[in-house]
Formats: C-alpha cells, sequence, structure tokens
C-alpha cells in the first residue's frame, strides 16, 4: 500500500426512477397546491420507485454507474457501505443484496443508518477503512422513502422522493479527503423518525390503523436544528482541512428544502453560484441526495476535477455530517 498517496473518489454515479410525481399530480391526491409546496420547500416533481423496485435496486444500477466511471470491476471491490433509512429488510442488510446485483463477490457489506447525513457518514467510514488496508469500498446512498411516507399528510408527503447516489473510494495521487466533521444530538431522536416497527413498539393492528408505521416529522424543530449546525459543521471541516469558505469550488448540501439551504448558505457567507441544487426536481431522497447532486453536475461539467467541494449533511437522529475533498 502506498501510504504517500491520498484517498479520493475514483467515479461516480447516480440512478432515479423512471416515474416523476409532480406537484400537480399531488393537487389531485391532497389537499395542496404547487404554489403552496413550491413556495414552502423549492420542490416542484420527485422520482417514485415502481411497484416491486426497492433501495436495492436503485443502489445497485446507481453502483454500476460509479464503478464504470471508477473503470473498476464490482470484483476488485473490498467493502459496500451502504447509507440508507429505507432499507429492503430490516435484515440482512441491504448492502449484501446489492453485493449479489452486482457481483462484488470479495466484498464485506454492511448498512449505516444516519439519516439524512447519512452518505457523509459512510464516506468517512468508507476512508477509514481505505486508510486501514482495503483498496476500493463503494459508497452508496440508496433510498426508497416513498414507501415510509403517509400520502395523507401533506405536511412530509411533498417533500421526499427516492433514488441513489455511490462512489468508489480508493487511493489517488492527489487530492482527495481533507477532513471531515460527523456528530449527532441524541435528544432530538423524536423529531424525525418512524414510530413502530422496531423492537421498541413492534407493529400491530392498533398502530397500523394510528398511521404509525409512516414517517413523522416536527418540521419546524428540523428547520431550526438544520440552519443552526450546517454552518457550524462546516467551518470545522474547512478547519481540519486547512481551507477557508473562499476556497471552496462547490458546495452539496442535503436537498431538503430550499429555505434551509438558503439560510445556511447566508450565514456561511457562499455565493449562491457555487451551491449544487437540484430538489426541484427530486425532492429530498435523504441519504442519496448529496451523491445524486454531485453525480448530476459533475455529469453536465459543472463540477470538474480539481475542484475543492463541501459537502454537508443533516437529518435523523439528529445526526449531522460535513466533508472537504479535492474531487
Amino acid at each position: 500500500m502506498n501510504n504517500t498517496s491520498q484517498i479520493g473518489v475514483l467515479g461516480l454515479g447516480a440512478y432515479v426512477p423512471e416515474r416523476v410525481l409532480t406537484n400537480h399530480d399531488l393537487e389531485k391526491m391532497i389537499d395542496t397546491s404547487d404554489e403552496w409546496i413550491t413556495t414552502r420547500t423549492g420542490i416542484k416533481e420527485r422520482r417514485i420507485a415502481s411497484e416491486g423496485e426497492a433501495s436495492s435496486d436503485l443502489g445497485a444500477k446507481a453502483a454500476l454507474k460509479a464503478l464504470e466511471d471508477a473503470k473498476v470491476d464490482p470484483a476488485e471491490i473490498d467493502a459496500i457501505v451502504v447509507a440508507t433509512l429505507s432499507p429492503d429488510h430490516i435484515f440482512p442488510a441491504t448492502a449484501c443484496i446489492i453485493q449479489e446485483k452486482i457481483g462484488a463477490v470479495k466484498a464485506a457489506a454492511f448498512d449505516l443508518s444516519a439519516g439524512c447525513s447519512g452518505f457523509v457518514y459512510a464516506l468517512a467510514v468508507a476512508y477509514g477503512l481505505v486508510q486501514t488496508g482495503l483498496e476500493k469500498v463503494l459508497v452508496i446512498g440508496a433510498e426508497t422513502i416513498s414507501r415510509f411516507v403517509n400520502w395523507q399528510d401533506r405536511s412530509t408527503c411533498v417533500l421526499f422522493g427516492d433514488g441513489a447516489g455511490a462512489v468508489v473510494l480508493g487511493r489517488v495521487e492527489r487530492g482527495g479527503i481533507l477532513g471531515f466533521d460527523l456528530g449527532a444530538d441524541g435528544s432530538g431522536h423524536s423529531i424525525l423518525n418512524i414510530p413502530v416497527g422496531g423492537s421498541r413498539e413492534p407493529i400491530t393492528p392498533e398502530n397500523l390503523a394510528q398511521n404509525r408505521h409512516y414517517l413523522y416529522m416536527v418540521g419546524s424543530e428540523v428547520f431550526r436544528f438544520a440552519v443552526r449546525t450546517v454552518p457550524r459543521t462546516s467551518r470545522k471541516a474547512l478547519k481540519k482541512a486547512g481551507l477557508e469558505v473562499g476556497d471552496v469550488d462547490w458546495l452539496i448540501p442535503h436537498q431538503a428544502n430550499t429555505r434551509i439551504i438558503d439560510a445556511a448558505v447566508n450565514l456561511m457567507g457562499i455565493e449562491s453560484e457555487k451551491v449544487v441544487v437540484n430538489l426541484d426536481k427530486y425532492g429530498n431522497t435523504s441519504a442519496a441526495s448529496i451523491p445524486i447532486a454531485w453525480a448530476e453536475a459533475a455529469e453536465d461539467g459543472r463540477i470538474k476535477r480539481g475542484d475543492k467541494l463541501l459537502l454537508v449533511g443533516f437529518g435523523a437522529g439528529l445526526t449531522w455530517a460535513s466533508m472537504v475533498l479535492e474531487y
């Protein structure tokens, strides 16, 4: 192993389902309007997985694109880390299912649950795996949150969409991961959760009738948490990387809400032209949102090799995560 080389991204890819659900479609389903959704969230449409399509299906397609971009054979992958809050099953890990789908026959595989911060958490874990001896690690954010949304609750169903993004992490000659910051405040665990279905409160006919198996969120609390946390964790990651805000070429935030992004960006002093935003097309895809936005911006030529990126996520837990890297 060459200890003088850096650890960075060899390739990336993303996949979103074909079905598009627009705000006008939602107007026919619930008491809402395109204007109401757009004004409060910035979302115009989102992608919804088809019947029989699960997180592993989306994740496998994104993974294959990342492997192709990296020019890496699936058999070369040493480990797969999947960030998801909508796994195929409680167990086994969705990563194991993806391993079989893509033919990564020698890869260790496990899931990571850190909500919408999950992708950056998973990148940090993968960084540690490569640093301690593995050669190539596949990191995936994959979500089919539409299965866990109450489509009669307009405060949550308008927000979320399905999709997946992936990167191949390994040793690079220059650049790579420069610094990161991870954190959590478990006192906020009840602000954003799915109340039933785990060992605390197994599913029963009674709590099914109460719709407690769907995603629950106190939006105002999440908003306050995010606006406060994004600038703080970003500054910590930049400090560890030895960089200033002005050194960042692109900020790729978790795609939750344009109001959150705008408020955080203003507090950080980053020009809006340096912020990658695509939630108008995909909504909040949780752990998949950052890699989808990254892959899309790289594909259309905005993000180029050598650019310095700041990734920042926040979500259920409550968790936060930021990372600075040279792509």
